[in-house]
């Protein structure tokens, strides 16, 4: 039987904050900072913070009584006992070199993370892509099962409408961040790699620094520790620790697995092997034959904690999604929207894939929002492969976040990439008036697909309208 053996921190009282009486956070409206902002709020502290917009998670917090502006001002920055920033923060934003001109103690999300963490029993999930959805998948078991635990989420989870939960027990679930090698400081009694694809390029220079990255990761765990690693990643024998355990797919050999699969109405039923322990008749309804496998990974954790199989089963059932993971925005009989944050290559395949196998007798369209310059140059012919499986394509401009232009490099280079001549490029307000157009003329697709991480996710609740309108 395989089980966690360092367990005495979960019962150990949390400790480190008892100094901290105000918090101000620089860019307050980022998933992973907003979560961190509601850890100190719940404790009681004073928190506000600066956001360059308005947006929805930004309006919840301030309905959740935390104070926040968006004018880089100055003025308006409080004398607080700790600033936290993100690093996709200018370094010459007014308010950050005022903090610091003043000598306030000033420190990235990461720092706080690992300070936060330092004495917790912390079950970590990295990955360039994955880590959000089973993170908030091995929380979710966790809390549904009774066993409890504190979540810092990359996404918002849709059964709690939040990224943030807390827990008298000492357990942490984070989301291990590979951006800036901020992941590599915590330390993880147990640790789950999802995968260490080429990304964030524009940090790492190339893939072999991304994968050392995740080496890296692995070596952080503390004593005694477990790690959780997707059957067939790079460098496995480097990854493999005394107590290792690998998932993935019945025919991949992984030592937990995912049998006896079955696609019904838009979710899945599945038996889960892990090791001699077999949980049977399992019901996932959310969409994704990827998605069987991050929940693969997700009970694992939750054996490993010694959660009983009826516990594990009822929380599965139970699994609402995370917003933006292969999110049902509409489910009719004559179209089905899915929205998803995908913005790497291989999460756009992960995601298309399912759909389209879920939903193989319908026409299709697939509305994408490259996610930074850099990004769309180095994995152009990649995106465009995964492109030319969808029947039709829509190209909104590249989102630029945090980046400058590069010449040469827009949606219309991907569209000069791709085989399928059905592509378009596409400003928001074309995309609703023709989606608007579609909708009168009855000639919509019977599949709708919008992924992306920069603003698209401001066309979702519109085109929903437009959907559902009578």
């Amino acid at each position: 039987m395989i089980t966690v053996h360092n367990t005495d921190l979960m019962n150990a009282p949390f400790q480190g904050l008892e100094e901290i009486q105000q918090v101000y956070f620089i860019g307050i409206g980022g998933i992973g900072m907003s979560a961190v902002a509601r850890f100190f709020h719940s404790k009681g502290i004073k928190v506000s913070g600066y956001d360059k917009t308005a947006t929805v998670l930004t309006k919840d917090l301030e309905a959740e009584g935390i104070t926040i502006h968006y004018e880089d001002n100055p003025d308006q920055v409080p004398d607080a006992d700790l600033v936290i920033y993100t690093p996709a923060i200018p370094a010459d934003m007014q308010e950050l070199q005022y903090c610091r001109e003043k000598g306030m103690k000033v420190i990235k999300r990461s720092d706080v993370l690992q300070r936060i963490t330092k004495s917790s029993f912390n079950i970590c999930i990295a990955g360039t892509h994955g880590k959000t959805t089973i993170t908030t998948m091995t929380a979710h078991l966790l809390r549904d099962s009774g066993f409890g635990c504190n979540a810092f989420l990359g996404g918002v989870s849709a059964n709690y409408q939040t990224n943030f939960w807390s827990h008298e027990r000492n357990v942490c679930v984070v989301e291990a961040d590979e951006y800036d090698r901020s992941f590599l400081k915590l330390t993880p009694s147990v640790a789950v790699i999802t995968s260490m694809d080429a990304d964030h390029l524009d940090i790492y220079g190339d893939a072999r620094a991304v994968e050392q990255a995740f080496i890296d990761f692995a070596g952080k765990l503390l004593p005694g520790g477990w790690l959780i690693a997707r059957q067939g990643l790079k460098h496995e024998a480097a990854l493999k620790k005394q107590n290792y355990l690998s998932y993935g797919s019945a025919h991949s050999g992984a030592q937990a697995y995912a049998a006896n699969v079955v696609m019904r109405e838009g979710g899945y039923d599945f038996d889960v092997v892990i090791g001699d322990r077999q949980i049977k008749n399992l019901r996932l309804n959310m969409g994704g034959g990827h998605n069987v496998e991050n929940m693969t990974a997700a009970i694992a954790v939750a054996v490993l904690l010694g959660i009983a199989d009826e516990a594990i089963k009822k929380a599965v059932s139970s699994f609402k999604g995370v917003k933006r993971r292969f999110e049902y925005i509409v489910r009719q009989n004559d179209v089905v929207y899915v929205d998803d944050y995908a913005h790497h290559p291989e999460e756009l395949k992960a995601l298309t894939g399912g759909a389209f196998s879920l939903f193989s007798g319908c026409s299709n369209r697939l509305i994408f929002q490259p996610h930074l310059f850099s990004r769309t140059r180095d994995f152009a012919a990649e995106f465009a492969a995964v492109l030319d499986t969808a029947d039709e394509v829509w190209l909104l401009p590249v989102y630029p976040a945090r980046e400058r232009p590069i010449p040469g490099v827009s949606s219309e280079m991907l569209q000069e990439r791709m085989k399928n001549t059905k592509v378009k490029v596409m400003q928001k307000e074309q995309v609703l008036k023709t989606l608007e157009a579609e909708k009168k003329s009855g000639s919509l697709p019977g599949l709708l697909i919008t992924a992306g991480a920069g603003d698209i996710d401001t066309l979702v609740q519109p085109i929903r309208e437009i959907l559902i309108k009578k």
